[in-house]
């Protein structure tokens, strides 16, 4: 394809190729291939979605109550997330007004998986792109107690003797040979810059991290029945609320189990507090003075979202990450968001592994076909079972291309806290806690930190901070801060609101389909930890007549488009310098600051139902 401008990128596929496939440490088949300079900086990229899959074909005429326990299988990382977007589109198709109580509870669900999810994804999936655990063998573990109370002093677990005990733990965990989850890492890379000590507390809060996910999870199993996939239900929650009984396995929600939850939440919150947060900026900032903020990963001119947690039930305008796109980087203009504007929300193909009748034009979800069409291109390099080279220039992935009003955009945590900031510029009191907290780790950033451990630095403003691959790591710390602290008052509303005779968990009034019209459709629309997820669907005669899900990877993941527009992920590594492209730690690093979910991206839908391709699994 050559060189080309394209939103602003001069993309150039003429120098080295470097290929990481798979892409490993997320959910799904990833494949990336990036064009290097004489300098070994990344001047063109191409990220491919490689797996196949027909989960959605089986919803057709099927009933819509249903439909939740089928999507919700699409993956089981955002357990839970397909799931209320599902009953969230059902209950819009069909004019459904759920209780309080069940708004409370799958806002205490959801939030639960942000937290969860979030921590996960950056100490299990990510922080390796970032830390080098065999560096944290040589560490000083009374250095490493001081630097814990430098960036985090009120977390109990910061003795020198702690730490030595960890780097005991790890050194007989090394020399056994068998590294498990820390095998195949580029460890003594020189893209890694953290100091020994640094490594060591941030392997120390992995393992700590590995104990408290497990336990956060059980207010799935409170609320949903289990995890991952807890259970839903049209109308509201499956859970039933009753403060007298004693309380037993399958029992209805009872004061025991609300303390459980309550003590959970606390537990949440601290570990942000304690050790996500500080750890998150104490990264960034050591990243950050070593030249990695604008030499890696630099996008996200083009954000959007669908807006989410609603302070008041019902109104829009009282969520607390309110939604909108952003485009050409303007701050200062943030555009309405509507997913049912067949302008808006809209899916391209030209360089998708599927067939349009007119592959000009795009097709908003409710209208949305997916036929597979697999062919490679005259210029891939290889056979359809070893590619070797993609070929840009023809359908290079078997992730679509969404487009809102014909541009691409990024979805996720860094484009909510984008967009609340500029909401909250703006006078939004909804808004104004995101704000506080990017102006506060701005400020730890650029001097509270490097003040505290005597080094110098130069200041960025949010504006600047945000936009890269260390802003998009922040902004999920930031959200799971926040999302704890939004549970909180959730649960102390719920509470008060069942201490005050209300024990309503469903509203079940248009629960038969006699009631419903003979034609429907609807949207549904949720924060999924990766970005904006949207599940339409279209219901007839009772039944499933299509549905479409349009979710964050997608958006993210996208190939280029037919005006030549590439995707986040591709956005995101240009310009990217690599010390050693041996060694890609620099691509994982900006790859993995999205957590990609190929496992939601690729799926493949028939409205008519019909056979569209065999698929032989070797």
């Amino acid at each position: 394809m050559g060189a080309y401008e394209t939103q602003g990128f001069k993309l150039d596929n003429t120098g080295r190729r470097v290929v990481v496939d798979p892409v490993t440490r997320i959910e799904g088949h990833m494949r990336c291939e990036v064009n290097l300079d004489s300098n070994n900086v990344i001047r063109n990229a191409v990220s491919t979605g490689t797996m196949w899959r027909g989960l959605e074909v089986i919803l057709k005429g099927r009933d819509p109550r249903d439909a939740w326990a089928f999507v919700e299988r699409i993956c089981g990382v955002c357990t839970g997330c397909h799931a209320l977007t599902s009953v969230r589109a059902v209950e819009d198709a069909l004019g459904i007004v759920i209780p309080k109580n069940a708004y409370l509870i799958r806002e205490i669900m959801a939030k639960t998986l942000q937290v969860h999810d979030h921590v996960v994804h950056f100490y299990h999936l990510h922080a390796l792109d970032w830390v080098d655990v065999v560096s944290a063998l040589k560490a000083d573990p009374k250095k490493t107690s001081e630097l814990q109370q430098l960036v985090s002093p009120s977390h109990p677990l910061s003795s020198p003797g702690y730490f030595r005990d960890i780097q005991n733990r790890l050194k007989k965990f090394v020399e056994s040979g068998q590294l498990g989850p820390f095998m195949n890492g580029y460890w003594g890379s020189k893209a890694y810059v953290l100091p020994a000590e640094a490594n060591l507390m941030a392997v120390t809060h992995y393992l700590e991290a590995l104990d408290l996910q497990k336990e956060w999870v059980k207010v799935h199993t409170i609320f949903g029945g289990k995890n991952p996939h807890p259970n839903y239900l049209v109308g509201g929650v499956p859970c039933a609320i009753n403060l007298e009984h004693a309380g037993a396995a399958g029992a209805p929600i009872n004061m025991e189990r609300l303390n459980f939850v309550e003590a959970r939440i606390k537990e949440m919150i601290d570990f942000n507090n304690n050790v996500y947060i500080p750890d998150v900026l104490a990264i960034g900032t050591l990243y950050k003075q070593a030249g990695w903020l604008y030499g890696g990963g630099l996008s996200a001119t083009n954000v959007m979202d669908y807006g989410t947690y609603e302070k008041v039930m019902g109104k829009h305008e009282t969520q607390q990450l309110p939604g909108g796109a952003i485009i050409n980087g303007d701050w200062d203009k943030v555009l309405p968001v509507d997913p049912r504007d067949p302008e808006q929300v809209q899916e391209f193909v030209p360089h998708s592994w599927y067939k349009y009748a007119d592959e000009t034009k795009g097709l908003h979800p409710w209208d949305g076909v997916t036929e597979p069409n697999y062919a490679l291109g005259d210029k891939t390099k290889g056979t359809r079972t070893n590619i070797q080279e993609i070929d840009e220039s023809a359908k290079y992935s078997w992730i679509k291309a969404p487009r809102w009003r014909g541009n691409a955009v990024e979805v996720g945590p860094l484009s909510r806290y984008i967009l609340a900031y500029a909401h909250a510029s703006k006078g939004n009191t909804y808004a104004k806690r995101p704000k506080e907290q990017i102006d506060f780790a701005a400020s730890m950033i650029n001097t509270g930190i490097p003040k505290a451990l005597g080094i110098a630095t130069t200041e960025y403003t949010p504006k600047q901070l945000l936009p890269t691959t260390i802003g998009r790591t922040l902004a999920r710390a930031l959200e799971s801060q926040y999302c704890g602290e939004m549970m909180y008052e959730d649960f102390k509303e719920l509470v008060a609101n069942i201490k005050a005779g209300d024990t309503t968990t469903a509203n079940v009034e248009k629960w038969d389909p006699a009631t419903w019209p003979k034609e429907a459709k609807g949207v549904g629309t949720v924060a999924a930890p990766r970005g904006a997820l949207g599940h339409w669907i279209k219901i007839k005669d009772g039944r499933i007549e299509n549905y479409q899900c349009v979710v964050p990877t997608t958006w993210n993941g996208s190939p280029r488009d037919n005006k030549g527009q590439i995707g986040a992920f591709e956005a995101s590594l240009m310009n990217t310098p690599m010390v050693n492209p041996e060694q890609p730690v620099e691509i994982l690093r900006t790859l993995h600051s999205f957590d990609p979910c190929l496992a939601c991206s690729t799926h493949v839908m028939s409205p008519d139902g019909q056979e569209m391709a065999t698929v032989k699994v070797r």
